[in-house]
């Protein structure tokens, strides 16, 4: 099992969640995981869950956790990325942790700080490339990679709603996967929602299964 239990994150199941290699491992933690969660303050988390894990499901709804959203796991291999420049983009890999968070809250409709309280202790020099696209000077998208072996793993896409429709995103993805082409890297993972999965499909990537996140709740939770 592994989890993260964000207490300045109370209610956003999206920032306390835990992953399983396999049900028989979710069925010991559960318990354990529930009483940390509640002990913590933390009124909302998840299980990301594999769709054909039918067990898995049982587990969970039986427990009290619902159906929340289910992303799409897309990969991409790297040495099919098109061949695209920047088109003029004004970009850089120095973005700040504290920009990358804030237009993720701005971005996803989040009205106090979430992704901001989350990554405040993020150590000062992460293994994170934190890239951004600006408009008019001021950081208007913005994404993170991880290297993992062979892979560059996609965080945090994210673009302001007034800049939306402009292939920003898109455009910032395509430099980061680049640089990591240029590293060596063969492949690029990421989780797709339904807004995000059209970007990433032009650029190359192909759904590998559906993921679903099962959410456990309290009544007292906004």
């Amino acid at each position: 099992m592994l989890g993260a239990i964000v207490p300045a994150c109370p209610d956003r199941s999206v920032i306390n969640s835990a992953a399983y290699s396999d049900v028989r491992s979710l069925a010991a933690a559960l318990e354990e995981l529930a009483t940390a969660h509640d002990e913590a303050g933390v009124r909302a988390w998840t299980v990301w869950v594999p769709e054909e894990d039918g067990d898995a499901v049982a587990l969970l709804e039986a427990a009290g956790h619902r159906l929340d959203a289910t992303p799409v796991a897309m990969n991409l291999d790297l040495a099919r990325l098109p061949e695209r420049e920047a088109d003029g983009l004004d970009w850089d890999d120095r973005a700040s942790v504290q920009d990358v968070a804030r237009i993720n809250d701005l971005a996803y409709g989040f009205q106090e700080p979430t992704f901001g309280v989350a990554l405040t202790n993020l150590p000062a020099d992460p293994p994170l490339r934190l890239y951004q696209a600006r408009v008019g000077g001021e950081p208007a998208s913005v994404l993170g990679t991880l290297d993992d072996g062979d892979d560059c793993g996609v965080y945090m896409v994210a673009t302001l709603k007034g800049h939306r429709g402009k292939g920003l995103a898109r455009r910032l993805m395509h430099v980061a996967l680049a640089e990591a082409r240029k590293r060596g890297l063969g492949t690029s993972t990421l989780q797709a929602t339904e807004l995000g999965y059209p970007v990433y499909e032009r650029l190359g990537y192909e759904p590998v299964c559906t993921l679903q996140m099962w959410e456990r709740r309290k009544p007292d939770s906004t």
